[in-house]
């Protein structure tokens, strides 16, 4: 597509990510403006990262189930077009988060990169089934790993996901923003209109804050009236600093 009014790079395992898909695509109800949906692996770009010294255990399932998810977007978006890879992101999220809590293990995170998790997830989206044929083709993943690069030479390298991009290519891109609870309509304008007054500033860097709420996702056993317990993240994880 030509330049979108927002690029928004997302792993769809991301809890936050999702929030934030949320807001934006409320908002896109509301305004005239066009979304980018593009890919941010979080299995990438924590390739470095020891992960049993760094997640809880069952980060690493989740984060490659992410990866795979990804392999079938980006096939999605070459065989069927950019336009296509936002109903597959809506299904997918809706599978992973607006769902029931799930067990912190492994296997179960892990589940979320299989067939039988992505296959009803393309037939919502109205994609074929084929294209589940991709959770296992690594060719994709340099695709990925430039469009993790992409966002990351935008921001810098000590951020997670979301990253959005406003107004590209020239325009300011940031992590975030980072949000618990989803906004009413009234509520998400009203912020939207404050976080593109901080990206219209091109001197704008960085707002942030370790503290969060557990998000407003029934996959987090948070129901949508009610705000979920505050905890201290670091570095994308629950576990605290030793």
């Amino acid at each position: 597509m030509a330049d979108a009014d927002i690029n928004f790079y997302f792993d769809p395992v991301c809890p936050f990510a999702w929030m934030t898909s949320k807001w934006v695509r409320k908002v896109q109800a509301q305004r005239d403006y066009s979304v980018d949906w593009r890919f941010i692996s979080l299995r990438l770009l924590n390739a470095h990262i020891d992960y049993d010294a760094h997640f809880p255990p069952e980060y690493e399932a989740g984060h490659n189930s992410g990866l795979r998810l990804l392999r079938v977007a980006a096939r999605t978006r070459e065989e069927h077009g950019r336009a296509a890879v936002a109903p597959l992101y809506a299904a997918l999220g809706a599978r992973v988060f607006d769902s029931e809590p799930v067990a912190d293990d492994k296997g179960e995170r892990g589940r979320r990169g299989t067939r039988a998790f992505l296959e009803p997830a393309l037939a919502e989206a109205g994609l074929p089934a084929t294209l589940s044929e991709a959770l296992d083709d690594t060719s994709w993943d340099a695709v990925i790993q430039a469009e993790t690069d992409e966002a990351l030479a935008l921001t810098g390298k000590d951020v997670g996901t979301p990253i959005l991009h406003f107004q590209p290519p020239e325009g300011v891109a940031f992590f975030g923003p980072v949000i618990s609870r989803l906004p009413s309509d009234e509520q998400a304008a009203e912020l939207w209109d404050h976080v593109v007054g901080l990206a219209r500033f091109p001197g704008f860097a960085e707002l942030k804050r370790s503290l969060r709420e557990k998000p407003q996702l029934r996959s987090f056993g948070v129901k949508e009236d009610e705000v979920g317990v505050r905890e201290d993240w670091h570095g994308g994880s629950r576990r605290l600093k030793k």
